[in-house]
């Protein structure tokens, strides 16, 4: 059984009293006199490992067990990783065989061994066993729920093995990459290199590259050619290669330049599993008659980069047969060809960027949605390493209720349905504190683990560890937003406005009274900064009507002494938590100054 999201009975160990099964498993709430075995050889991650696993077994159970090298007795271990000492004890195994993040969990009576590949399997499979046999929540950074074993929890037997079906599982959000220890207790495998947390995964995220593999200011000025031309005009000389122009695919000497620089790029990380060569973040691709002619015959701008992109790989894998080059299949390009294929070492990553916030990937009641699914089928019949670059975020306003829980996970069961490789939740990466962001997080985190979980359930489950008595509030507004925003009708992409989304004065007061009565409920001062951090969505959309109004705007006093309360909160919770972007381009500070200025003029408080 691999769900990550298991019943009460099953993580009790779902059987009696009684003298068989304590023969048969392990009483989780008598260890004394066991030990954790970790071999002397053993690999960081897998000492690591077991140092999470004496601290959070002391917390559970009241009883801090010793750390071990070498055994001298049958019977009364928990072995943590695949060292000789578990290999050559009874029930024993090998782990050469496993990926690097496959893990087995083995308890029988007066055994357990957590083991798993190198360099993360280990890890892993000690958070696994706490979160299924013990009911450890990792819920963020500075909340684990930790419920104490009681006086009774027999487990086992059990022999379980679990291979993750996503090799790259990757959320961006600034709380994530600010606490690495975080992320792998989430099992997201692509923020750290540390050596403790296992490392990231070896696949390399697919990105805009070419901007830095033949950049204009190195050879715009004398070879205009090697640019995009657009309306008849070479895009050469411009202030940002990644928002303005394109490389001239077509043109040989562009293949020679960007070969040359992958290669060189390659030499000097020849253990590198795969490689960039994708277009720059904009839509000015080159229309010369070379190119358009490419693009007109496979229907797809899509024709003149891919095989750029499969003359690059061709000379890639004469020196590095091992080595993927990928792509970006975004905006202009998502659509794949007629008739090119990639080559066997081509690896496409798919953009949603134009997809629907509020519907599922494959609702056919969206029409967004409709031809991303048309899209992906395409790839999926071309190309055998195929991944996902989703999007959990709201660019246009990083704070405003984004209410999309409901699809994460039929849009991650959809993406693994279609057998992506890897699956990228895009979120708010340039600052903290993204509307409910540890919510978002922690469903995220949870169901790209294990996509046998239900995301209902899990958001559930953290709303009530996290909040404790003031969940209910929050939760309600949730459901309001969520049902409000399907109800409308619209089909809002990851750049909505608050209009966009349904959303209006009434939500936003209701927004207010919830979070209001949240703070009511929250019964220390730990949830009371929980709830302050998850009502900075609530003011967001309460000050709505003012957000965009500048100081030649015309203003009502009775909306402005409406107003200055509310915006003057909002900015006080961004100084808290650290929200120094409210979008993808504007500063927090820039909105506080011009809303300082709209709303008290000359003599503007100090927050």
């Amino acid at each position: 059984m691999c769900s990550m999201l298991l019943s009460a009975a099953w993580i009790l160990g779902a059987v009696a009293p009684g003298a068989s099964a304590r023969e048969q498993g392990v009483d989780l709430a008598s260890l004394s006199g066991w030990d954790i075995v970790v071999a002397s050889d053993a690999i960081p991650s897998e000492r690591y490992a077991a140092e999470e696993l004496q601290r959070i077994l002391a917390e559970v159970t009241g009883q801090r067990l010793e750390l071990v090298q070498n055994v001298s007795r049958v019977s009364n271990h928990i072995f943590v990783g695949p060292g000789e000492p578990m290999r050559t004890s009874p029930g024993g195994f090998d782990v050469k065989h496993f990926g690097p993040e496959d893990l087995r969990i083995t308890i029988q009576s007066g055994r357990i061994v957590i083991a798993g590949g190198l360099p993360r399997g280990t890890l892993y499979g000690v958070y696994t066993f706490l979160e299924d046999y013990l009911g450890v929540r990792f819920l963020t950074k500075d909340h684990t729920h930790v419920p104490k074993v009681g006086g009774w929890r027999i487990v086992g037997p059990v022999d379980r093995f679990y291979h993750p079906p996503l090799a790259y599982r990757g959320c961006d959000s600034r709380e994530n990459g600010e606490d690495p220890a975080f992320t792998a207790r989430l099992r997201n495998n692509t923020i750290t290199n540390d050596a403790r947390y296992g490392g990231k995964t070896g696949l390399m995220l697919v990105n805009h590259s070419l901007g830095r593999q033949i950049p204009s200011s190195k050879y715009g000025k004398e070879h205009p050619e090697y640019y995009a031309m657009v309306d008849g005009k070479r895009l050469s000389e411009v202030k940002d290669d990644w928002t303005q122009t394109q490389p001239c695919l077509t043109n040989p000497d562009v293949l020679k330049i960007v070969t040359q620089a992958v290669l060189a790029e390659l030499k000097q990380n020849p253990n590198a599993p795969n490689i960039s060569v994708s277009q720059n973040d904009n839509d000015r691709y080159c229309r010369c008659p070379k190119c358009a002619a490419l693009d007109q015959r496979e229907g797809t701008p899509m024709g003149s980069l891919l095989t750029f992109v499969n003359a690059v790989a061709a000379e890639v894998a004469k020196q590095y047969p091992q080595v993927k080059v990928g792509t970006l299949s975004y905006w202009y390009s998502r659509k794949p060809p007629r008739t090119l294929k990639p080559r066997p070492n081509v690896q496409i990553q798919l953009c949603s960027i134009e997809c629907c916030q509020l519907h599922a990937i494959d609702d056919p009641a969206c029409p967004k949605n409709i031809e991303f699914c048309r899209d992906m089928d395409g790839w999926g019949k071309v190309c055998s390493d195929v991944s996902v670059w989703n999007y959990d975020v709201n660019f246009s306003s990083y704070q405003l209720p984004l209410p999309n829980l409901p699809v994460i996970e039929p849009n991650i069961r959809y993406f693994l349905a279609h057998q992506a490789k890897g699956v990228f939740l895009e979120s708010a990466a340039e600052t903290k504190c993204a509307a409910l962001v540890d919510l978002h997080n922690y469903v995220m985190g949870r169901l790209l683990w294990d996509q046998n979980g239900n995301g209902d359930a899990l958001a559930d489950e953290f709303l009530r560890l996290h909040y404790r008595r003031a969940a209910d509030p929050i939760r309600q507004f949730i459901h309001r937003v969520e049902q409000q925003s399907r109800a409308s009708g619209r089909h809002p992409s990851c750049f909505g406005r608050a209009a966009e989304f349904g959303f209006d004065e009434k939500l936003a007061q209701a927004g207010l009274d919830a979070f209001g009565q949240a703070l009511r409920l929250a019964d220390d001062e730990a949830v009371r900064s929980r709830v302050e951090k998850a009502s900075v969505c609530a003011y967001r959309l309460a000050i709505e009507p003012v957000w965009k109004l500048d100081e030649k705007a015309g203003l009502s006093p009775e909306l402005a002494e409406r107003m200055r309360p509310l915006v003057r909160e909002f900015f006080l919770l961004c100084k808290k938590h650290q929200i120094t972007f409210v979008d993808i381009n504007v500063p927090t500070e820039q909105v506080r100054d011009r809303l300082k200025n709209v709303l008290w003029h000359e003599t503007p408080p100090d927050f």
